[in-house]
């Protein structure tokens, strides 16, 4: 299987986007997404709390999973159970279930509530996607477990170190789904698996190792601890840093390839079976962070990586492949571009992206910082005590004037396009951190010069 991942954490695209995105999606090579929901979810009840304003409707999730069946996409939903939960227990009334206080990042496994509140969260996401067959359990990067109180007197008491404490949390919850919904199979990133001795693992679940370099010694292991299946996890954007915004092509396809390195070794350590692959695609580094790379300016790297993983390679004539299904001309690799209009779902927003990072701040900071008349005639003293000489402002006036309506204007584009595939919190978020934050000091100088 190869999963693309939704991560709608941030961004999360409207369906009519997805109804472009899920034939191309197919078209590349998909067969399935993973997605994960966060606080996009329609939760009801008790839960409703949990809910995004903009949170996709009953009626979404059941478009979305119509739109998979029709393009051969299995949907696997994610649901966090122990870590990244920063979404549940930034509320109020959830505090009480951290495991350390201060952060909201964990939950504690030793209060009852948190598996009430679990078995909760999915109950309502499963009976909303009967048709899956998968569901994944996420249960990565638990950050501080074992240092809450009550798991240093739960480690004392029972002789356990924060190994038994995880692994006790994540049987529980598998046990929960096996119990409720016979047949289901569970997923879960491999992270905190990897400093658990053999002896304590034994397959309950299917693994997906995300670390290519490092995966050789800890696949052994896993064989040694009886697992059957295993999955990889490689990413085509979401991965090279917090604030990132254009992914760097290159280095998905070097991860792409160094996977299938991986795949093609697999056989020498049977009986594990290969079973899939997840194209991660992050969009936040966790709840409270920034965007990084935006779903539309992903694809390129996407539809690089699943035709890699498809024909075991990256050739010319995958790379033929590529720019036909995109609608470009050409790629530079190591430079990141694709050249040509492109025709793929999102290619306007693709553009100009590409035209923020490479031009806004540059040419504003240009004209802010390289005009002598500004700087000898139009100072930060001049503008606070608004006081300057008519002939040099309009030495440099018309040039700012005109710098600024460009500007202005190609920003006016950018939104409408922006706001045809994402809600207005993400279009808000995105322009405050990628556009304003440039775009504001020239029309700062442009009210000032007025």
């Amino acid at each position: 299987m190869r999963l693309v991942h939704l991560d709608l954490k941030g961004a999360a695209p409207r369906v009519s986007y997805l109804e472009e995105v899920f034939p191309l999606l197919s078209q590349l090579g998909a067969n399935g997404i993973l997605i994960e929901y966060e606080d996009m979810f329609p939760f009801k009840g008790e839960l409703e709390i949990l809910k995004s304003p903009y949170a996709y409707s009953e009626e979404d999730i059941e478009r979305i999973q119509q739109l998979a069946e029709l393009h051969k996409l299995e949907v696997v939903p994610l649901v966090q159970t122990f870590g990244h939960v920063e979404f549940i227990l930034k509320h109020e009334k959830y505090q009480h279930l951290r495991e350390v206080e201060r952060f909201p990042n964990s939950f504690n496994p030793h209060v009852p509530d948190t598996l009430a509140l679990l078995k909760s969260i999915l109950s309502q996401v499963i009976e909303k996607h009967r048709r899956s067959t998968w569901i994944h359990i996420g249960a990565d990067e638990v950050f501080h477990l074992g240092e809450g109180m009550d798991s240093k007197n739960w480690m004392s008491r029972n002789k356990g170190d924060t190994g038994t404490i995880y692994l006790k949390h994540i049987k529980e919850v598998l046990g929960f789904i096996a119990t409720q919904y016979w047949g289901l199979r569970a997923l879960m990133w491999d992270d905190m698996l990897r400093k658990i001795s053999v002896g304590a693992l034994r397959g309950t679940v299917a693994l997906v190792a995300r670390a290519c370099a490092t995966a050789g010694p800890f696949l052994a292991k896993y064989v040694e601890s009886g697992f059957e299946a295993v999955w990889f996890a490689s990413a085509f954007k979401g991965t090279t840093g917090p604030a990132q915004t254009w992914p760097p092509l290159s280095y998905h396809l070097k991860n792409h390839l160094s996977w299938l390195k991986v795949m093609q070794a697999l056989p020498r350590l049977a009986p594990l079976r290969f079973q899939g692959i997840v194209l991660t695609g992050w969009q936040r580094y966790d709840h409270y962070s920034v965007l990084c790379e935006l779903l539309p300016v992903g694809i390129p790297s996407l539809a690089i990586c699943l035709q890699t993983l498809v024909n075991g390679g990256f050739t010319e004539e995958t790379k033929r492949k590529v720019l036909d299904t995109l609608g470009f001309q050409s790629m530079q690799l190591e430079q990141s571009t694709c050249e040509g209009r492109g025709a793929f779902p999102g290619a306007e927003i693709y553009h100009m992206v590409e035209q923020v990072n490479g031009h806004l701040k540059e040419s504003i900071l240009k004209a802010l910082e390289e005009e002598s008349a500004i700087k000898g005639w139009f100072s930060p003293y001049h503008r606070k005590r608004q006081f300057g000489n008519p002939r040099n402002m309009e030495s440099f006036g018309s040039k700012v004037l005109k710098l600024h309506e460009d500007w202005e204007s190609f920003v006016r584009d950018l939104r409408a396009h922006l706001e045809r595939v994402y809600f207005p919190d993400t279009v808000e978020e995105w322009m405050e951190e990628n556009v304003n934050l440039y775009l504001d000091q020239l029309r700062g100088l442009v009210r000032d010069y007025r």
